[in-house]
């Protein structure tokens, strides 16, 4: 199945990621979403509906009902205003929802964005609400956190395929290497794969370099469609693929650790729809969360079979010269993962790209893009393709 209409986004806009202080949710999404207007040349006249991907803003600012608070600030009265959860990947959901919306005729032009202000929490309360995105009864509930079911999945990778400590510490190198080229990223810092290595251990194999970070941001697109681009001013760039799977919550009721069913049937339909194979994508941002998360799904995506992905990182494969470029804007690792957020910033990076201006990030002559936003450990997928018209 294909979209009713051809859809393309011809709006990008991105604030700082980072601890950014006593900023607010609607300060920072206000920001990207002016922007991301900016760039498109539609005023707030031109926008028919608002998604906005927020994981939780509840916990984080004690602020619910957020979709109609966030349109209030950008003078767009009266406009139907949806927020979308879907735990990390709440931004790429947000896009599809603005897409398919648009495909249908539903709506014209609509502001897809993401936020999340993390980082007024200490790390402790940050990662219980975290927690509440896995299966409370099973996981949560006895204990488990995020780094805790990411690290027994890279143990069982590593014990089916050999995978090892410095093939997810090179992937962590390149996110560094990356984002030290990104003005937008939280950490401007080269490290080393002995860095790595030598950094506390969060859940083991885990260690601190193998882990993203707590993240303030925003992040907002314009979407529209490809005929009424003509009428605005941003450079358009189509979607020709958009694709969302689920999966059970409990890593117990799956058939398998070493990666997520959900990301390749999600990219099946993706592939599927484009009407491309793997070997046309020129540029990727995948939901490096964790390092493993990045290994597994180069993997599940099926642009490396499996345990082949790790010692390809790690042979430089993956860097922004080499047979697939991924996440050259720094990844979640290292640019930065407020949840709400890095669905829609990872396909600001794509679009860059796309448009030939990511600067020193840029990847020659990309013309065919992908992003795949995870929420929670692979109980939802989202994943985009995206094309240089």
């Amino acid at each position: 199945m294909g979209l009713a209409r051809r859809v393309a986004i011809i709006g990008i806009g991105m604030t700082k990621f980072g601890a950014l202080g006593d900023v607010t949710t609607r300060e920072l999404f206000t920001e990207a979403a002016y922007k991301a207007m900016l760039d498109a040349g539609v005023t707030h006249k031109d926008i028919d509906g608002v998604f906005v991907g927020n994981l939780s803003s509840d916990v984080f600012e004690h602020q619910m009902h957020l979709a109609p608070l966030l349109p209030d600030y950008l003078a767009l009265d009266n406009i139907p205003a949806t927020r979308t959860e879907a735990a990390c990947a709440s931004g790429g959901l947000a896009l599809r929802s603005a897409i398919m919306s648009v495909a249908s005729g539903m709506y014209d032009v609509v502001l897809a964005g993401g936020v999340e202000k993390m980082t007024n929490l200490p790390t402790s309360q940050v990662t219980e609400a975290l927690a509440m995105c896995s299966d409370d009864i099973y996981e949560a509930n006895l204990g488990v956190t995020f780094p805790g079911v990411f690290a027994m999945m890279a143990r069982r990778h590593m014990y089916e395929y050999g995978t090892t400590p410095e093939m997810m510490a090179a992937v962590a190198v390149k996110a560094h290497d990356n984002a030290m080229l990104n003005p937008y990223a939280q950490f401007h810092k080269k490290i080393t794969i002995d860095k790595a290595l030598e950094s506390p251990m969060v859940a083991d194999p885990l260690h601190l370099y193998d882990c993203s970070p707590i993240t303030d941001g925003a992040a907002a697109l314009i979407v529209t469609t490809v005929e009424k681009a003509k009428e605005f001013e941003g450079q358009p760039i189509e979607v020709i693929a958009s694709a969302q799977t689920s999966d059970t919550m409990a890593l117990h009721d799956r058939p398998e650790f070493t990666g997520f069913r959900s990301t390749r049937i999600a990219a099946d339909k993706a592939f599927k729809m484009a009407r491309i194979e793997r070997k046309d994508v020129d540029v990727v941002e995948v939901h490096d969360c964790f390092t493993i998360a990045e290994i597994m799904a180069l993997e599940d995506i099926g642009f490396f079979k499996k345990g082949e992905a790790g010692p390809a990182i790690l042979e430089g494969r993956t860097r922004r010269n080499g047979d697939l470029p991924v996440n050259p804007s720094g990844g979640l690792k290292a640019k930065g993962h407020p949840i709400g957020a890095t669905g829609i910033s990872q396909v600001f990076s794509i679009v860059e790209q796309l448009r030939g201006v990511a600067g020193p990030l840029q990847v020659a002559d990309a013309e065919i893009g992908m992003t795949q936003n995870l929420g929670g450990s692979g109980g939802t997928q989202v994943l985009h393709i995206l094309k240089k018209l």
